[in-house]
């Protein structure tokens, strides 16, 4: 959402939101300044787009389903992206940089520029007390999206709420993670009272806080809660199921009506684009692309999809009869990719040692070189959400009929996905595993399994797992050693934070 239209507007970021307020004193006199800045309603815009852009960085969200390498869903081949491997092989430590550390501090910077702008909007005597509201809810709600995913991923840090010095910095303690998600909910909370239910495209709205809030309840297994916050979603009347899957994921159909939250991209140079397609598009030697898929897709995640009519798969046959989501997601041999085999014409990376490359979230109808892609990425659909009302439901052990019935909406309900509907008269652990297996694969890809794992508990039970290549060979195993949940459910503080400040005690097991 929040699309930067200019190219002026994207670089004076750079020049007017520093890491520290102290930044923006030795810019010269011809410069932006914090004297000369907040006059207008434009500089608020700027300091906002400053705000959103850091949820850009591919240590936020920026990589999209590339954080699927962290799960049995994907191997990462490319071991300078982020450690995503390391992640997802359960062999991070604290000095592994990448994730570990650039996740801290990205999600600050984005934390200091919330703090920064709610401190100083009030100079800005233009605008309206409306629009300072809906400014402030903006802020309050973006600061609450980063602190979720510091939580998620260290559990308590440190919490600011006003700008502070580099030296204050150094004398901060970890708060407990519920103070921290107490927090978040507060922020999510400030701006439900003034987010609009419409606002202009590409701008955060009130169906965004209301969808975050609820995935943070999801988070914590708060399932009242959680159905609560589904409910007041459906009830703005603004969201439902695209009728296509594929479609769901192709430029064209960006910011339709399956769309609650997403984080925009722009095509040309400067890296205003996704780096979906560089990463994740194949080799195309027709239209000139040299994309990598550094992350694919491994065998593990192909054989959860089910066939059509609920048959057991044909292992002469296997990609017959099978789940249309599995075509839709995964670019596997024998399929066509912007009209070239795969793996014949068109090759990878990461797919030519595991045999799968990714096709969701890349663009089939148009040439993309780069980081040059304009296809915005959902952190939040509605078919998560009605998936998250189903879970809650079977939680909750209340109307189980109602659940399945929700389920066979992802299932059944779109124009090009019409698999075999789940009978009712489930238990509740019956209901639970299919409604597991059911946000794999609807979601696979999407970014969504590391938080789904982590938030159940079931990384003893999922791994080890082996990666094997296209040839059957054993190219890693994920957490050979297992799993252990205390240590695993988190990454480490980055070595880097402790040596700053002592203050900062290390996560369990690292």
């Amino acid at each position: 959402m929040m699309k930067i239209y200019k190219l002026v507007l994207y670089f004076s970021l750079f020049l007017i939101i520093g890491s520290c307020s102290d930044y923006l004193d030795i810019l010269p006199d011809d410069q932006i300044t914090d004297q000369t800045f907040w006059q207008t309603e434009q500089d608020v815009e700027l300091a906002m787009n400053g705000i959103y852009n850091t949820l850009r960085n591919n240590f936020v969200y920026g990589y999209g389903g590339g954080y699927d390498a962290c799960t049995p869903n994907a191997y990462q081949w490319a071991y300078w992206e982020g450690q995503q491997m390391q992640v997802g092989a359960g062999q991070i430590y604290s000095g592994s940089g990448g994730i570990v550390s650039s996740r801290w501090t990205y999600c600050y910077q984005g934390i200091y520029r919330a703090n920064y702008f709610l401190e100083n909007i009030d100079r800005v005597a233009s605008l309206t007390n409306e629009q300072r509201s809906v400014y402030k809810g903006k802020a309050y709600f973006l600061r609450a999206v980063f602190y979720d995913l510091l939580a998620k991923t260290y559990g308590g840090v440190p919490l600011l709420l006003t700008p502070i010095t580099t030296d204050e910095a150094r004398t901060l303690s970890r708060a407990n993670e519920e103070d921290v998600w107490n927090q978040i909910h507060k922020d999510y909370d400030e701006a439900i009272k003034v987010l609009p239910k419409d606002a202009s495209t590409g701008h955060i709205n009130l169906g965004a806080a209301l969808g975050m809030k609820m995935k943070a309840y999801l988070y914590n297994s708060q399932w009242e809660e959680v159905l609560e916050y589904c409910n007041k979603i459906e009830a703005l009347g603004k969201y439902s199921l695209f009728p296509s899957y594929h479609g769901l994921f192709q430029f064209e159909n960006e910011g339709n009506d399956e769309t609650i939250f997403s984080l925009s991209f722009m095509a040309g140079p400067y890296s205003q684009g996704s780096v979906f397609d560089r990463y994740w598009q194949p080799q195309n030697l027709k239209y000139g692309i040299d994309g990598s898929n550094s992350v694919a897709p491994i065998q593990n995640l192909v054989d959860a999809y089910e066939t059509i009519d609920g048959s057991s798969i044909d292992p002469e046959n296997p990609y017959e009869n099978r789940d249309p989501r599995l075509d839709f997601t995964i670019l596997r041999p024998g399929t066509y990719f912007q009209g070239q085999l795969y793996p014949d014409e068109i090759k990878n990376h990461t797919g030519q040692k595991v045999g799968f490359g990714i096709r969701k979230y890349t663009i089939e109808t148009m040439q993309v070189k780069g980081n040059e892609s304009p296809l915005d990425f959902m952190i939040l659909r509605y078919g998560d959400v009605i998936l998250c009302k189903a879970e809650a439901l079977i939680e909750l052990n209340r109307d189980i009929d109602a659940a399945i019935d929700l389920i066979n909406l992802i299932r059944r309900g779109r124009e090009d996905v019409k698999i075999k509907a789940i009978p009712k008269g489930l238990s509740q652990t019956e209901a639970r595993e299919i409604l597991r297996k059911e946000r794999r694969i609807e979601l696979a890809l999407e970014g969504q399994y590391w938080d789904d794992i982590k938030r159940w508990n079931i990384g003893p039970e999922i791994y080890p797992v082996e990666v094997r290549g296209s040839l059957g060979e054993l190219i890693q195993t994920k957490f050979p050693d297992g799993y252990n949940l205390e240590k695993d459910n988190y990454l480490p503080i980055p070595d880097s934070e402790i040596s700053l400040n002592p203050n900062l005690n290390q996560n369990a097991g690292y």
